[in-house]
């Protein structure tokens, strides 16, 4: 399974990233490729920390049916389907606004690579949505969620 724990996945992504362009079109959903970008740097600030949102209103089995499934299904994630947490919908006009798009760009580019080597003893938080994750789930989380969006966007 993909993760950032691996070097080869984490520069699959960055390459990825590389490929989008401001005029990329999405084949789903309704965000521009400027605000995807924004998004998914917003993710990673999320798993860090430095975006606060706030917990999903869901008992805990519901949250590790959720996490199992969006973590280790053999399938990639729906299209359309998975509710954005409110702090970070870009479409919803919350997040980080998107600027300039080279240099939010390498905001998560930068974001990507300060992610990746996190020690396993890193205090994340719980993810508002799927709860409680150990550091494996937080790289795997890492990677899905980019490879997600760049796929909404054909890179």
């Amino acid at each position: 399974m993909k993760s950032l724990r691996n070097p080869t996945d984490k520069d699959e992504l960055l390459q990825r990233i590389g490929r989008v362009q401001p005029t990329s079109q999405r084949l789903w959903g309704k965000m521009s490729a400027h605000q995807m970008i924004c998004h998914i740097a917003d993710g990673y600030r999320v798993y860090t920390g430095e975006i606060s949102a706030e917990p999903v209103r869901a008992p805990a089995f519901v949250k590790a049916l959720v996490r199992t499934a969006a973590l280790y299904m053999p399938l990639h994630w729906p299209k359309g389907r998975m509710p954005t947490l409110p702090k970070i919908d870009q479409v919803a006009g919350y997040g980080t606004p998107p600027e300039e798009f080279a240099k939010d760009v390498l905001a998560l580019r930068n974001l990507l690579e300060e992610f990746t080597p996190l020690p396993e003893n890193y205090p994340f938080n719980q993810h508002p949505g799927l709860g409680h994750l150990s550091y494996s789930q937080w790289m795997r989380l890492g990677y899905l969620h980019a490879d997600h969006h760049l796929r909404q966007f054909g890179a």
